[in-house]
């Protein structure tokens, strides 16, 4: 996999090796990274937390996945080699290969979303109650982050074969019973989600760029 390409998209796309962190899949990792994303927001809802560490790490495990596909032909296995998560981290620096990841032999629906995105959905739930459709929107809408990231780079590069393959992949991935109903993808990379992340519930947090929510309920953010 050609890792220096792929960080040269961006820190979303950025995967570091050696050592450090902890097990990706594991429920303490997880109940360590929302417990540092309420600190950050200032937040005591712990399903706010949740939702926003879950669309982190999805985006990061999503633009790895595509970019790799788009750039090399191959999805990388990141199941197989124990990928390590330093939850104090921000990207680039919070994802870790123990060594360089092998082509999986995979297309992205399998290595990313089912191998990777579903066992983790599941860890979050178990941390935290939220809502199933809720987190699925999150991939969603960091898969459309993803693909705008790189599909713009890839244009700049005068890359439109590439360019419009990020895209085609990217649509066989909303395909996904997962993924279908998270929202409505247009042109290249416009995103509009079915859910809302719950990210206006955070003091100060306003409202995505491609939430459902026209304007944010009233008396909605919580404070400590």
């Amino acid at each position: 996999m050609r890792l220096d390409e792929l960080a040269d998209v961006g820190p979303f796309f950025t995967l570091r090796t050696g050592e450090g962190g902890l097990p990706l899949l594991h429920e303490e990792t997880v109940r360590q990274r929302v417990a540092t994303v309420a600190a950050r927001l200032g937040t005591d809802d712990t399903r706010v937390a949740a939702s926003i560490a879950f669309q982190g790490i999805a985006g990061r495990l999503l633009s790895i996945g595509l970019g790799s596909a788009v750039l090399t032909g191959e999805v990388p296995d990141l199941a197989t080699g124990g990928l390590r998560w330093d939850t104090a981290r921000t990207a680039p620096d919070d994802l870790w290969s123990p060594s360089p990841a092998a082509p999986s032999g995979e297309d992205l629906r399998t290595a990313v979303l089912h191998g990777l995105l579903v066992p983790l959905h599941d860890l979050v739930r178990t941390v935290t109650p939220i809502s199933s459709p809720l987190l699925w929107g999150n991939a969603g809408s960091s898969l459309a982050g993803s693909l705008r990231v790189l599909h713009t780079w890839l244009l700049h590069r005068h890359r439109a074969e590439d360019a419009a393959r990020a895209v085609a992949l990217t649509r066989d991935l909303f395909t996904d019973p997962l993924l279908r109903d998270t929202g409505e993808l247009s042109g290249s990379a416009t995103f509009v989600r079915r859910t809302c992340c719950l990210y206006y519930r955070v003091p100060g947090g306003g409202m995505c760029g491609d939430c459902v929510l026209r304007h944010p309920p009233r008396h909605s953010a919580r404070r400590r």
